[in-house]
């Protein structure tokens, strides 16, 4: 895990009165065990990984209450879980990454969508929009219109979060349809308090079994039950949404003393909108806005009512809106021509298109909109307040050089691209179709690598085009997490089915790593409750892969001999090399603490550490330019003959030797040397060191430091 949750947990059990201290997705799982859910699946992603970490360090709790939680292999899956609830009164959560995740789950939620629910169903989505995101930029809010899903954004405070969670259920069982819950970052981890309710065990649980199978083919997805689906979509689940919506005020109203004015905020973007009301002099410290605010904790369905009523007889009301197309103010323009009601409405004239409504942003537009509805006799204010930036760039001169993302130190997918780069030295340029994961970085500088990304575990499915119409054979990349979420199937399988010659290479790291490390079949250490671990390359060679060897990640010669072979072999089909290398952040977090525990205990720990001779080094930086390793820098050249700065190699160095073997493999480079760093040695190896140091110092002509060091 990226972390243990073992402490927090705790708070979980927490009852009536109580009061909750901790972060976001923290409250999320407090009020799903509030709400009497009986299943809980997902799939890990940015920014709800964690929630499948503290489910997961909360199996006991859970247990106790009889709920039944599953890391499930794919968002699919996950979906799929929720048809649990079609036919039976038992209400289930699953969570994970939007949009993409949304995108894999697309099959199932459309299926679910149509069917409808009798038990709650609840997809607790992390919305990853904006400059901070990893992902292609899209929203939830156009899956949530095109299947008749009903969306919650709540404001990001953990009560409105925590009654979000519950009152989701409620909407669901009210309009028997199932409802996305859209958490945006700042949401996810905002700290705060809120007063629990007591923990609620389901009535249908792994302690209270349902005793026979329920059958209803008015909710199977066919002829003519799929018409009957869309009529009920339209005349009755979505009428009792809204109507559950208003009677139970979902939405929030708060009055302002501007009753001229107005501004329509969806609920994860109120602290934003606050804050700029703020710094304009027209909130308080507490959040008493001069400006009324109509906050929608249901951004879909809209309220006609409630939207016509909050925009009459004002002057201009404002729709904040993130992204485009403008779902949520082209509704409210309709609903209020429709109703005859002239109201101008302000929206993107204001703000920008596209992109993330940070605070510059959001204070920029909210000062634009008060400026044209006469609220504010200018936007200087804002003007002076949002100049820092532009003040801090003309202060240093020049912009400030482009820092891409990268490998960690000492990760062992760095080598693979290293390889793959000395291999086209004699192969000349080979097409990458690259994958989804921590990999992605190999098609940043200094590698370059990867044509194309399509998708989590699709590196190898996107080369079945380009693949045939190619000289050369085309390199596929895959990691482990990927290979076991949909890789296998519609890569692997895909192209031993079309017999495709082509080569992929699979990143066993054990984990996966990009969302924090959690545990993947084929993880070397298994949580408790799943002990056995799968043989990728047995389900491999069960599906018909015959040419598959496996290399260690590190040893760079090696791969770049192999990753020749597989390209020039006479054998056809799909040849795949294993890239063997556990996640190197996994292992310190294993090793460390084992070593301070060493340390403490007085024991003898031995790190290893890689240096650089500068007297040597002869200034050719094949060892940076072949690995971009954040732990490799230059320096001054210490001889006055020579000009070239040479490598160095920090203290962030974790040993693992790439920086040598890029070297070696490339040009022979005799100045890089392996340390190792005792301590708490042995009287014996000081007594060596001592004698050893000695006598390189009388060889070298005077006191010299010798390649290992001790404490």
């Amino acid at each position: 895990m990226e972390r243990s949750f073992a402490a927090e947990v705790g708070k979980l059990g927490l009852g009536a009165g109580d009061v909750f201290h901790g972060e976001g997705i923290l409250a999320v799982t407090k009020a799903l065990l509030q709400s009497g859910v009986s299943y809980i699946g997902g799939y890990q992603g940015a920014p709800v990984s964690h929630l499948i970490d503290v489910l997961g360090d909360a199996r006991e709790l859970l247990d106790e209450l009889g709920i039944y939680f599953e890391n499930n292999a794919s968002e699919a899956g996950a979906a799929a879980m929720l048809g649990a609830s079609i036919h039976y009164p038992m209400r289930g959560a699953v969570t994970w990454k939007s949009t993409v995740g949304t995108n894999v789950a697309s099959d199932a939620l459309s299926n679910l969508a149509s069917a409808g629910v009798k038990g709650g169903a609840l997809i607790i989505l992390g919305e990853d929009y904006g400059d901070g995101s990893s992902i292609i930029q899209e929203r939830t809010h156009a899956f949530a219109m095109k299947s008749q899903m009903w969306l919650m954004d709540p404001r990001p405070n953990l009560t409105s979060i925590m009654n979000a969670v519950e009152r989701s259920f409620e909407l669901s069982e009210a309009s028997e349809t199932p409802v996305m819950l859209q958490l945006r970052i700042r949401a996810c981890h905002v700290h705060g308090a809120a007063v629990c309710k007591d923990n609620v065990a389901p009535a249908i649980s792994t302690r209270e079994l349902i005793e026979h199978g329920s059958f209803d083919y008015a909710k199977v997805n066919l002829p003519p039950s799929t018409y009957e689906h869309e009529r009920q979509k339209l005349q009755v689940r979505w009428p009792a949404a809204v109507e559950h919506i208003r009677k139970h005020q979902l939405n929030e109203h708060f009055a302002g003393t501007r009753d001229d004015l107005g501004l329509i905020v969806p609920g994860g973007l109120y602290n934003g909108t606050i804050r700029a009301l703020q710094q304009l002099g027209l909130a308080d410290a507490f959040g008493e806005s001069q400006i009324p605010l109509y906050v929608l904790n249901v951004v879909y369905p809209l309220v006609p009512d409630e939207v016509i009523d909050f925009c009459r007889d004002k002057r201009a009301v404002l729709v904040v809106e993130e992204g485009q197309p403008n779902y949520i103010e082209d509704a409210v323009h309709a609903m209020l021509r429709r109703a005859g009601v002239d109201t101008p409405v302000h929206g993107k004239d204001v703000f920008p298109a596209v992109g993330e409504y940070g605070g510059e942003i959001m204070l920029k537009g909210v000062s634009r909109y008060l400026a044209q509805a006469g609220a504010l006799a200018d936007t200087a204010e804002a003007d002076r307040l949002t100049g820092f930036r532009q003040a801090a760039v003309a202060s240093l001169g020049e912009p400030v050089p482009a820092r891409p993302p990268g490998f960690c130190v000492g990760c062992p997918e760095r080598p693979v691209f290293s390889a793959i780069k000395l291999a086209q030295r004699r192969l000349g340029p080979i097409h990458v179709s690259a994958d989804i994961g921590c990999h992605t970085f190999g098609s940043l500088p200094p590698f370059n690598l990867g044509s194309t990304v399509l998708g989590y575990g699709l590196g190898l499915a996107s080369s079945a085009g380009v693949g045939p119409l190619m000289s050369k054979r085309v390199i596929s990349i895959m990691g482990d997490g990927g290979f076991w979420h949909n890789g296998f199937s519609s890569g692997v399988v895909n192209a031993v089915y079309n017999n495709h010659d082509s080569v992929l290479v699979i990143l066993k790291n054990g984990y996966s790593s990009a969302t924090g490390a959690q545990a993947i079949p084929s993880s070397p250490s298994q949580p408790a409750a799943r002990p056995e671990s799968l043989d990728m390359e047995a389900a491999l060679r069960g599906v018909g892969v015959r040419w598959i060897k496996t290399v260690p990640s590190y040893q760079v010669a090696d791969m770049v001999r192999t990753l020749d072979d597989a390209m020039t072999t006479d054998k056809g089909g799909l040849k795949v090399i294993i890239a063997d290398g556990e996640c190197q952040l996994e292992r310190q977090r294993r090793v460390k603490p084992e070593n301070a525990r060493r340390l403490k205990a007085g024991k003898r720990v031995v790190r290893t550490r890689f240096g650089i001779d500068e007297d040597v080094c002869t200034g050719d930086h094949s060892c940076i330019r072949l690995s971009g390793c954040p732990s490799l820098s230059i320096k001054p050249n210490p001889s006055a003959l020579r000009t070239d700065p040479v490598a160095t190699v920090n203290q962030g160095c974790v040993g693992c030797g790439l920086c040598g073997e890029v070297s070696h493999a490339a040009v022979l480079c005799p100045s890089f040397f392996k340390a190792e760093v005792v301590q708490n040695a042995s009287s014996r190896e000081r007594f060596v060191n001592r004698i050893r140091r000695r006598v390189i110092g009388w060889m070298a002509g005077g006191p010299r430091a010798s390649a290992g060091a001790l404490q």
